[in-house]
């Protein structure tokens, strides 16, 4: 649970930090696909890689996969009913058998239809999850941080030799 906390209050630090948008809002529709996925499959292994080639925020997909891991637990029976007629499509039983035969893909358990219907779930989302978290954490930085910026706390903070500090050491580093 600790593990759980510690990444959300590393998500609140990355949403007031000057990350941009288009890292955070892929890294949770990152998030989505990784909770809908199988814990240990080739498609989380296939999600990990590219969180590692591109810039995506893997912290943000972390929290997200999970919260979307229990989305997903709450929303099987729907993955069911759009696996099982994925599954029973009869264009597709050949494809199907091909891939059942090659040496790794059976690995992704594509035959199961929870993991079909939630793969095609998270893949049909992606685009929406990936627009809307861009545009809430436009919003949140335009508004709630630009709100926080102006308080008395805030300007108090500033004025202290601690914040200065800090702030030199962020131009400098890049904390």
């Amino acid at each position: 649970m600790t593990f759980i906390l510690k990444q959300i209050f590393a998500f609140l630090k990355l949403l007031n930090s000057d990350t941009g948008t288009n890292q955070i809002a892929s890294g949770i529709a990152c998030g989505l696909i990784l909770g809908f996925a199988p814990a240990f499959s080739l498609q989380t292994l296939l999600v990990i890689l590219l969180l590692l080639f591109f810039r995506i925020q893997i912290g943000a997909a972390t929290v997200f996969a999970f919260f979307f891991s229990l989305i997903a637990w709450a929303l099987d029976p729907v993955a069911h009913a759009i696996g099982t007629v994925v599954l029973e499509m009869p264009a597709l039983q050949g494809l199907f058998t091909e891939m059942y035969n090659m040496p790794i893909v059976p690995f992704t358990r594509f035959n199961n239809s929870i993991v079909m219907g939630s793969a095609v779930m998270s893949i049909a989302l992606f685009p929406v999850v990936f627009f809307v978290s861009r545009i809430m954490v436009e919003k949140y930085r335009a508004t709630v941080v630009a709100r926080f910026k102006e308080t008395k706390l805030f300007k108090a903070m500033q004025t202290t030799t601690l914040y200065k500090f800090y702030a030199k050491y962020d131009e400098l580093y890049g904390a």
